[in-house]
C-alpha cells in the first residue's frame, strides 16, 4: 500500500486525520485531499462545542466507545505535542430528581466499562465541591473531560499534511466517484474530473456524506437529516458561575441531550445547544433556506416516522428556539444563580444526523467499504473527539481488509 495514490474527499477534521494517518503509516504514498471550500474545517469541525468527550455514554464494545476513548487520548497527545490549547476542565452530569438517578447510575456503569479515567459519583452537597453554584441530587463527575478548538487542531493537521508531502486541493466540489479496473476517478460538480486516478479513496463528506456515497454507487441509506443547534454566550460578568461543563442526564424518551453549560477554550461560558430541524444542511446563519435540502427530508419517509415518534421532544426544543428566555430557564435548572443572565448568540452548529427509513437515528459510527472506496457515512458526536482514532481504524483495519 505504500506506493498507492490516495484521495481523501472532505477537509474537515476526519478527512484531514485520515490523510495525516496515511502519510504517517506510508510516507512514500501520494495523498491528495479535496475540499470544496476555500479553507479546511469550515463546517462541523469549527461549529461545535469543542468538548473532548471521555466516553461516558457509549455502549461498551461499540465502535463509538472504543474510538472515543482512543481518540481522547490521541487528541490530548496531539495538542501537547503541537502547542494547541487544551483545558482539562472536567464535567458533571447532574440528576435533578430521584427519578433521574437510576439513569445516572447506568451511565456510571458504562463509563466504568469503557475505562473512563477517574470517574466517580457525587452525592448531594459533594456537587458543590466541584461546581459551587450547581444544584442536584446526585452527579457523575468526569474530571478528565476537556475542551479544545477542533478548528485549530484541523488547521494544524493541514499544515502537517503539507509538510509531509501531501496535497490539499481547495475550492473543488466532488460530485461522485467511479471505479473501473481497480482505479478510481474523482468527478467534480462542474462536469470535470481529476486528471489522474487513485488506488483508494476515503470519503469524509460530513453533511453531504449520504449524497456523495449514493452518487458513487453505495446504498441510499442511512440518509442525513440536518438538525441545527444554537449556542449562546452568557454575560462575561457571570462566566465564573460555572467552572467546567454541566450536563443533564439524558432522557431515553428524547433523541437529543438538552441544554447544558459548556466552557469554551477562549474562557467564555456557553449554554446550548437546542436541536431542531435545519432548513439547509449548511445553513449556519439560520436566515437562509435551501429548498433542495428541505425537499430531501420532507420526501423521506424516515423523517415523518421520526417526527411522529418525537413530537413531545420537538415541542420542547421549539420553546428554546423561539425564546432565549426559555433557553436560559432550561439551563438555570442546574445553576439557579444564572436564571436572569443575559446571553448573546454564538456558534450555530448543524448535526449531520444519519436516519434510517424506519425513522430510527443511527447511534454508532457507520464506516462502509465499497470496492476500493471507504465511506464515512455517520460520524456524529463524539466524531471530532474520535477523529484521530477513526483515522487509525480506517487506515489500519478497514482499508487493509
Amino acid at each position: 500500500m505504500s506506493n498507492n495514490h490516495y484521495a481523501i474527499i472532505g477537509g474537515g477534521i476526519n478527512g484531514l486525520s485520515v490523510a495525516r494517518q496515511l502519510l504517517l503509516d506510508f510516507p512514500e504514498a501520494q495523498v491528495t485531499l479535496f475540499e470544496k471550500e476555500t479553507d479546511v474545517a469550515m463546517h462541523q469541525s469549527s461549529h461545535n462545542s469543542g468538548v473532548v468527550h471521555a466516553g461516558l455514554y457509549y455502549e461498551p464494545g461499540g465502535l463509538k466507545a472504543r474510538l472515543c476513548r482512543r481518540g481522547a487520548e490521541l487528541v490530548q497527545q496531539y495538542c501537547l505535542e503541537n502547542n494547541v490549547a487544551y483545558d482539562e476542565c472536567g464535567k458533571v452530569v447532574v440528576a435533578l430528581a430521584k427519578e433521574e438517578e437510576g439513569r445516572l447510575d447506568l451511565i456510571y456503569q458504562k463509563s466504568l466499562a469503557n475505562k473512563v479515567p477517574d470517574v466517580r459519583i457525587l452525592r448531594g452537597e459533594e456537587i458543590q465541591d466541584v461546581e459551587p453554584n450547581c444544584i442536584g441530587t446526585r452527579a457523575l463527575y468526569s474530571p478528565r473531560t476537556a475542551i479544545v478548538s477542533y478548528g485549530d487542531i484541523a488547521k494544524k493537521i493541514a499544515e502537517e499534511i503539507l509538510q509531509k508531502g501531501g496535497k490539499i486541493v481547495l475550492g473543488r466540489k466532488v460530485s461522485n466517484l467511479t471505479e473501473q479496473n481497480n482505479k478510481i476517478t474523482v468527478h467534480f460538480d462542474d462536469n470535470d474530473h481529476y486528471s489522474g486516478t487513485f488506488d483508494r479513496v476515503v470519503t469524509c463528506a460530513g453533511l453531504q456524506s449520504d449524497r456523495l456515497a449514493a452518487n458513487s454507487g453505495d446504498i441510499e441509506t442511512p440518509k442525513i437529516v440536518p438538525f441545527f443547534g444554537q449556542y449562546y454566550v452568557i454575560d462575561e460578568n457571570y462566566k465564573n458561575h460555572v467552572k467546567g461543563l454541566i450536563y443533564p442526564v439524558p432522557d431515553p424518551n428524547y433523541p437529543f441531550l438538552g441544554v447544558h453549560f459548556t466552557k469554551r477554550i477562549d474562557g467564555q461560558m456557553t449554554i446550548g445547544p437546542n436541536a431542531f430541524i435545519s432548513f439547509g444542511r449548511e445553513n449556519y446563519s439560520g436566515k437562509k433556506f435551501n429548498f433542495s435540502d428541505i425537499y430531501d427530508f420532507l420526501t423521506y419517509k424516515g423523517f415523518w416516522k421520526f417526527s411522529a415518534k418525537n413530537m413531545p421532544a420537538a415541542m420542547r426544543e421549539l420553546r428554546t428556539v423561539l425564546s432565549q428566555t426559555n433557553f436560559v430557564e432550561e439551563a438555570a435548572k442546574y445553576v439557579p444563580s444564572l436564571a436572569s443572565v443575559s446571553v448573546s448568540p454564538a456558534t450555530r452548529g448543524i448535526r449531520a444526523q444519519a436516519m434510517e427509513s424506519d425513522g430510527s437515528l443511527v447511534d454508532d459510527f457507520v464506516i462502509r467499504k465499497q470496492g476500493n472506496i471507504t465511506h464515512i457515512r455517520n460520524a456524529p458526536s463524539p466524531g471530532a473527539t474520535s477523529s484521530l482514532a477513526i483515522a487509525e481504524y480506517i487506515v489500519r483495519e478497514v482499508m487493509s481488509h
